[in-house]
């Protein structure tokens, strides 16, 4: 009998591995989409086998077969190495490279509101900035005139439409009214889709927004959170309608960073659906599904790229600012909103 101390070492041989993507024909020649493989070894004196998937921990098994599904979307390489043991603990390797097709998964819908209870807004939903921003940051930090309420004539849901009303009406001493809703301590998420079908206000001086911010602004500040402005819009240049980024790199347009900006001419007539494709590589806004405006640093940095983190949603209206004035005659007017979407 040979002692566990002179026992002869088992050398695995003849070693090969082959793997199978689903779907793989003619037609798709790195599968049908789904990600999925089959490793299948095989190996002479081999009693367990060892899986190891790129970067990721081994897993073994005595089959030597292994099945595995990749989740980056797109066409990409992967490294496959096997590994066979013989009972004496003795290893052989090998491995292989595999392209595998990982197609767009289906975005679902994750958060709604299509404002079909009237009067006020859901709480569960909405929270209010109220005030001017006094004394931390009078006028917003844009010199805005507007006080921010949460009374019915400045925000209210009526016939399926959230209105959001600016008026010239004398309060808490200031000359305007308006709202400011935000999902803060609400909901806030990290990528996605947004769409916001709404028809804006009319008026010069009116500066109606549908914008987003880092959920850690109040830790970090602005712009160091990360501000995505979806839509903005001035009554005195009415036609335009603008989308923006502002990070510590750049605020809006800049070197090398320019504001996105389209022709609406019946920005207030009609409603259109104004839309933000939020992902780990860009920022695309669209209108009406078609994208006009893509943000996308080259080389991404905390500076130029603060949007790995959760960021909430912001509706109002504000009224005038440091660069413009507001219409003597403006009474009244409204920006209406019949639904938010986001998908993930």
């Amino acid at each position: 009998m040979i002692s566990p101390e002179t026992e002869e070492a088992i050398i695995p041989s003849n070693l090969s591995l082959t793997i199978g993507v689903l779907g793989l024909d003619s037609e798709n020649p790195n599968g049908d989409g789904s990600g999925t493989i089959t490793c299948k070894a095989t190996a002479v004196n081999a009693v367990t086998y060892g899986f190891k998937i790129e970067n990721e921990a081994e897993v073994k098994n005595t089959n030597g077969v292994l099945d595995h599904t990749f989740s980056r979307e797109g066409t990409n390489n992967y490294l496959v190495t096997v590994f066979a043991y013989s009972s004496t603990g003795h290893t052989i390797s090998l491995f292989k490279t595999i392209t595998v097709y990982v197609g767009e998964k289906p975005l679902q819908l994750v958060w709604s509101d299509e404002f079909d209870i009237d009067g006020e807004p859901d709480d569960s939903k909405w929270g209010y900035d109220l005030g001017n921003g006094c004394p931390d940051l009078c006028g917003w930090g844009n010199g805005e005139k507007q006080y921010y309420t949460n009374r019915p004539e400045n925000v209210k849901v009526e016939d399926g439409i959230l209105k959001i009303t600016a008026k010239k009406v004398a309060y808490q001493g200031f000359d305007y009214t308006s709202a400011r809703l935000l999902t803060k301590d609400k909901y806030e998420f990290t990528y996605g889709k947004v769409e916001v079908k709404a028809k804006l206000p009319s008026g010069s001086g009116t500066w109606p927004a549908i914008w987003m911010l880092g959920a850690n602004i109040d830790t970090v500040g602005w712009p160091a959170c990360g501000e995505i402005d979806i839509m903005e819009h001035w009554g005195h240049n009415p036609k335009i309608v603008s989308s923006a980024t502002h990070t510590p790199a750049c605020s809006g347009g800049c070197a090398g960073t320019k504001v996105g900006e389209t022709t609406v001419n019946d920005f207030s007539n009609e409603f259109h659906v104004y839309g933000l494709e939020w992902t780990e590589d860009a920022l695309h806004f669209s209108l009406d599904g078609t994208i006009l405006y893509t943000y996308k640093p080259d080389v991404k940095d905390s500076n130029n790229w603060p949007y790995t983190k959760p960021q909430f949603l912001i509706l109002n209206i504000a009224m005038g600012g440091n660069w413009f004035t507001i219409d003597e005659n403006f009474t009244e007017s409204t920006m209406e909103i019949d639904y938010i979407k986001i998908y993930q």
